[in-house]
């Protein structure tokens, strides 16, 4: 089942692109409120408008993952997009990561390989 791996990898790459999409989204739009006005600002965003395809491939994606594996195998490996998510918080936001998610990651990691296998 090593065939799993790499369409989630690819599936958890667009959720994370799309978080990261949508954080630059939010950035850009100002401070949240419940307004018209907010929300217009939003859908004329194009990394607002971007996470949205994003996340329409990654779940495209995710029926495929879900129609043709074993859920027991396909739904642990949408935790690999903890470690995508943290990798673009380093990348893109420069965020310092502490030594325990490191760990975290590290077994996140580790379990998504003894799944696959």
């Amino acid at each position: 089942m090593l065939k799993l791996l790499p369409i989630s990898i690819l599936q958890c790459m667009l959720l994370s692109g799309g978080q990261v999409l949508m954080k630059y989204g939010l950035m850009k739009a100002g401070d949240f409120s419940m307004s018209w006005g907010y929300f217009g600002r939003l859908l004329f965003n194009w990394q607002f408008f971007s996470c949205g395809l994003c996340y329409g491939a990654g779940s495209v994606l995710w029926m495929y993952i879900v129609k043709n594996f074993p859920l027991s195998m396909a739904y642990p490996m949408i935790s690999l997009s903890y470690v995508f998510g943290m990798f673009a918080a380093i990348i893109f936001f420069h965020e310092q990561i502490p030594m325990t998610r490191w760990i975290g990651v590290f077994l996140v990691m580790s379990g998504c390989v003894l799944i696959a296998k």
